[in-house]
């Protein structure tokens, strides 16, 4: 009777959960009480998707929109407040602008929209980036940068990602962009997760921001698919991959130079290896066996010197016994030719 009892009143708590849950989720679902789709796009839910049509940003964006995705249109420029209307804050959380063609960023380009959560700009053509390009986004969690930046704003990048104005960032992707190094001041200044900078053109890690890496124990680094020159530069780098797990693809990091070791795992390199006393060593002892030589070749020619008249008299003596014995060869041929001193000779 007990079990019985205990069962029915568990599901008797359980049905009144179940009840109580739903009812929160009605009260507390956002609801489109104002505002029309707009007509060159599709809305679903809270979700405004704007696909290939136009060349500008939609002005009459709902104000109830949670998700945009502008996808293949041509917006060649984000000026200052793109997607705020008459001046209003926005409760976009999630904007994704990949594959529009954008050239270049305005400061305060997304200036009223302090929920945003996500902010996805990947497959674009970044040429110029303002360095407060991103400010007025204190909620920013998550932003994608893949394959969108130039080399030439590369340096810019590096302003615009200001810790000041992204101080909640926890993942910043920027994979495929041809990056030669990380374009953060100082890591351990930012709140990051996860950085991600698969398929760049990243040869070693600067000391500053390994340092930094030790420091930052909770981000994760992706760096798969970049040419790392596994020399003596490498070295700092390649202990703190040895001794920390922070590299989250630690296993597929290759090395594409000295010609040596590429295609070596950078982890599977020995000490030695990327040893910058043993390099240095070496490099004196072949300068060390160098002079050496030099030395001996200045003695020799010293020894030469002093020794000319003896060495020219010693030549000399070579050459007429040379001649004497030449001229003994030439008097038998001469003899064993002539068939009248044959006849003599019998």
């Amino acid at each position: 009777m007990k079990r019985r009892t205990w069962r029915r009143f568990t599901d008797h708590c359980s049905c009144v959960l179940s009840a109580w849950t739903l009812l929160c989720s009605c009260l507390f679902v956002p609801v489109r009480t104002d505002g029309v789709c707009p007509s060159s796009c599709a809305c679903t839910g809270l979700t405004v998707t704007c696909l290939s049509d136009g060349q500008d940003i939609p002005t009459d964006i709902p104000a109830w929109t949670s998700t945009l995705i502008l996808h293949g249109r041509n917006v060649s420029t984000l000026p200052q407040g793109a997607f705020t209307a008459n001046g209003s804050e926005s409760e976009i959380r999630t904007l994704r602008l990949s594959h529009n063609g954008i050239r270049v960023i305005e400061p305060y380009a997304f200036l009223g929209l302090p929920r945003l959560h996500l902010l996805d700009l990947s497959h674009n053509q970044l040429e110029t980036i303002s360095s407060r390009a991103l400010h007025g986004l204190p909620e920013l969690r998550s932003l994608y940068l893949n394959s969108s930046v130039s080399p030439g704003a590369a340096a810019q990048l590096a302003h615009a990602l200001n810790a000041d104005s992204l101080r909640n960032l926890h993942r910043l992707e920027l994979a495929g962009n041809r990056l030669t190094s990380i374009p953060l001041e100082r890591l351990d200044i930012y709140n990051l997760h996860a950085l991600v900078l698969i398929n760049n053109s990243i040869e070693s890690i600067e000391r500053e921001n390994v340092s930094s890496l030790y420091q930052q124990r909770r981000t994760r680094v992706y760096l798969a698919l970049n040419p790392f020159r596994c020399t003596c530069e490498l070295e700092v780098f390649y202990y703190w991959l040895k001794n920390s797990s922070q590299c989250a693809d630690a296993g597929r990091l290759l090395c594409s130079e000295p010609e040596a070791r590429r295609g070596v795992p950078v982890e599977k390199l020995r000490g030695e290896d990327v040893d910058c006393l043993n390099e240095n060593l070496e490099a004196v002892s072949y300068v060390f066996l160098g002079i050496v030589l030099a030395l001996i070749g200045v003695v020799f020619l010293m020894v030469l010197y002093l020794n000319r008249r003896g060495i020219k008299r010693w030549l000399n003596n070579i050459r007429e016994a040379c001649r004497d014995q030449m001229e003994v060869y030439h008097y038998r041929y001469e003899q064993d030719t002539d068939p009248r001193l044959a006849n003599v000779a019998v």
